[in-house]
């Protein structure tokens, strides 16, 4: 199995539902004490609003993880504790073996690693919540159907329906990084 995003930039609204659903789920006692992740000077979540302007027009971009299969941030580790999930295909985090030394957040190319304000670990896609349920809260609130998680592995499934269907593009690919984060442009 190898769990692939697809957002579909023509459909977002720019509600931030998946945005605050992730602070939400993932961090809420950053919300209680109202703590921004520090990084973004913006809500404790994992996925990052990006404005940028295009043609003399703003353009949104929403970044989280891109789960890579080929991500620098593994290799940077030196514990072991940013690892692949041989079972999901997702990149992931064991706090319990990372020391702190921030060499995982550097290494990302996409700025989708934060350091949480109170313990100053590394968190990431896919946070403690959504590892437990084993859904994306970010997907599952979208109302306009923006957000898509599936297998890559499964012919069938609804991310490689989207991905046959629609032209997309995947940030920063010619780092060989290998995102499983498709953006659908047209």
């Amino acid at each position: 199995m190898r769990l692939a995003f697809v957002w579909d930039s023509r459909r977002c609204i720019g509600c931030m539902a998946c945005v605050i659903a992730c602070a939400s789920a993932n961090h809420p006692e950053l919300l209680r004490e109202a703590k921004p992740n520090p990084q973004w000077n913006w809500l404790g979540g994992n996925i990052r609003v990006v404005v940028r302007d295009v043609g003399g027009r703003p353009v949104l971009r929403l970044v989280s993880c891109q789960h890579c299969d080929n991500p620098p941030c593994v290799h940077a580790c030196p514990t072991g504790a940013s690892y692949i999930d041989e079972r999901t295909g997702f990149v992931r985090l064991d706090p319990s073996k990372c020391v702190g030394c921030k060499a995982c957040v550097v290494a990302c190319p996409y700025g989708a690693r934060w350091l949480h304000p109170v313990t100053m670990l590394p968190e990431k896609c896919p946070g403690p919540f959504c590892s437990e349920i084993k859904k994306a809260v970010c997907a599952e609130v979208c109302p306009a159907g923006a957000r898509l998680v599936g297998d890559l592995d499964d012919p069938e499934s609804p991310v490689n329906e989207v991905l046959r269907k629609y032209k997309t593009e995947r940030m920063l690919e010619h780092l060989g990084t290998e995102p499983k984060w498709f953006i659908i442009t047209g």
